[in-house]
């Protein structure tokens, strides 16, 4: 028997991190595979983690996704976004809102940026690193209380056609719906929002509950 043929599309590549002389970039992904004659759709997230060595990168260690087990017992928001034609879900993020492990502040905030704005979404809760990376600080993806933002309306946030107007109205809405730490490539005024070599090619909303 012949090995089975897959097909393998990266959605987005980010930063989950970037230091001097390591980095953590987040590639969600979608897998495709014939199976009984039919396509299969699979997918998952890896952290993938790079050293720098004078002027090279190299490839030290790949983390995928671990979701968890789907739950029956959803909350209305999480059946709403995970039905939503508005929100785009890679395999990963759409399996960490299946497990429930998902606050719904995140969801609710994702529901009402999608009445406004259509937005692909590269990474939730799994895939990332559990803490901010290069310190000790724990993330708030990992405990379900943020989501990051690749795509606004079709245009990726890195881009360097997509306008400053659209990425910066976004992040004051994730502000205005409650996130109380905003990152993104533009550093805006008040105390909510942040900016970083990191958070160049994506928006972040963390949620404290």
């Amino acid at each position: 028997m012949g090995r089975p043929k897959t097909a393998v599309d990266v959605i987005d590549a980010q930063y989950g991190g970037i230091l001097s002389d390591s980095a953590s970039v987040l590639v969600p992904c979608r897998v495709y595979s014939i199976s009984g004659g039919r396509v299969v759709t699979s997918g998952t997230t890896y952290d993938v983690r790079l050293s720098r060595s004078g002027g090279s990168w190299r490839v030290t260690a790949t983390h995928p996704a671990r979701p968890g087990a789907a739950t029956s017992r959803l909350s209305s928001a999480a059946r709403q976004v995970l039905a939503s034609e508005r929100i785009a879900l890679p395999p990963a993020s759409a399996a960490d809102i299946r497990s429930g492990q998902v606050h719904d502040s995140v969801l609710r905030t994702m529901l009402e940026l999608a009445k406004t704005y259509r937005i692909g979404i590269s990474v939730i809760r799994s895939g990332h690193p559990i803490n901010v990376f290069g310190t000790n600080r724990p993330s708030d993806h990992p405990r379900g209380r943020a989501f990051d933002t690749w795509q606004i309306n079709g245009r990726a946030v890195v881009a360097p056609g997509t306008s400053r107007s659209l990425i910066t109205s976004y992040m004051r809405a994730a502000e205005s719906l409650g996130s109380y730490n905003v990152g993104g490539p533009y550093q805006l005024s008040g105390a909510a929002f942040f900016s970083d070599q990191t958070h160049h090619d994506h928006v972040h909303a963390g949620f404290r509950s």
